[in-house]
């Protein structure tokens, strides 16, 4: 009998170790998974430095988030997230494109203005062309590229041709600044359209010249939590930060401005 009974016990004993044991790893298991988060950020083309240097710091201030960002033209952004792509947060170059994802009910409450941006001329290190006004790249001398209408930066252009009775010809359209960017450091075209955040990024590498008729076309962004988003909390934080204190410095020091009422 005490044979009998020292097996059972044994017995018992292996039977709640593997149970306890495997308790133990499962809720390690299940523990890790939770804190490890991807947040998406869908975020106009023009952000790319600033976004990047915010999202690292949110990383460091949430262990475990990763923060992933698509930068793109505006408007192909929001006919993205219009088409279903996953986004958790939106941040357009200009209140038509964030319209277009509103005005479906697909951004959380009101989406908030959180910078303006205005026009620059880029042109290769020392002007070579002696570029100096709006009107100059009218000039047919001057291979000039510019944004396609529907984005951003090439509705701005676009106003500033109307206020100006300026008739433009550029040799490309491009589908974001970062590609009119490209065209001009690359050689391929003497000016380009773009922001002064986006000369000043790529200081060195080209030059900016300013034109008074910019502020005829100031763009304001807007940036607001997708109402798909499976992460709203943390989405909401993230704005909260581009937002704060610390966002409108970083966004400052790249070189935009502060909204009207801000």
């Amino acid at each position: 009998m005490r044979r009998m009974l020292g097996a059972v016990i044994a017995g018992l004993g292996l039977v709640l170790a593997a149970c306890g044991g495997g308790s133990a790893g499962s809720d390690a298991a299940e523990g890790s998974g939770a804190s490890d988060q991807t947040l998406t950020v869908f975020a106009a083309a023009s952000l790319t430095e600033t976004f990047t240097e915010l999202g690292k710091r949110f990383e460091t201030d949430h262990p475990g988030v990763t923060v992933r960002f698509n930068f793109a033209g505006s408007s192909n952004l929001a006919q993205q997230i219009v088409s279903g792509a996953p986004a958790d947060v939106f941040a357009s170059a200009n209140t038509k494109q964030m319209g277009v994802v509103a005005d479906k009910a697909m951004i959380v409450g009101e989406p908030q203005v959180f910078v303006t941006n205005r026009l620059q001329i880029a042109v290769a290190p020392g002007n070579p062309k002696g570029v100096a006004s709006f009107a100059d790249l009218a000039e047919p001398e001057t291979t000039l590229v510019v944004c396609a209408p529907q984005v951003p930066c090439g509705s701005a252009t676009q106003k500033v041709e109307q206020a100006t009775g300026v008739d433009l010809k550029p040799v490309s359209e491009e589908p974001d600044v970062r590609s009119v960017l490209g065209k001009v450091i690359s050689g391929n075209a003497d000016a380009g359209l773009v922001y002064v955040t986006d000369v000043a990024a790529e200081k060195g590498k080209v030059d900016g010249v300013n034109f008074p008729e910019a502020e005829k076309a100031i763009n304001d962004y807007p940036i607001g939590v997708v109402t798909s988003s499976k992460n709203q909390e943390l989405a909401t934080q993230f704005v909260e930060l581009v937002r704060g204190e610390v966002g409108a410095k970083v966004l400052e020091t790249a070189g935009f401005g502060t909204p009207a009422g801000s």
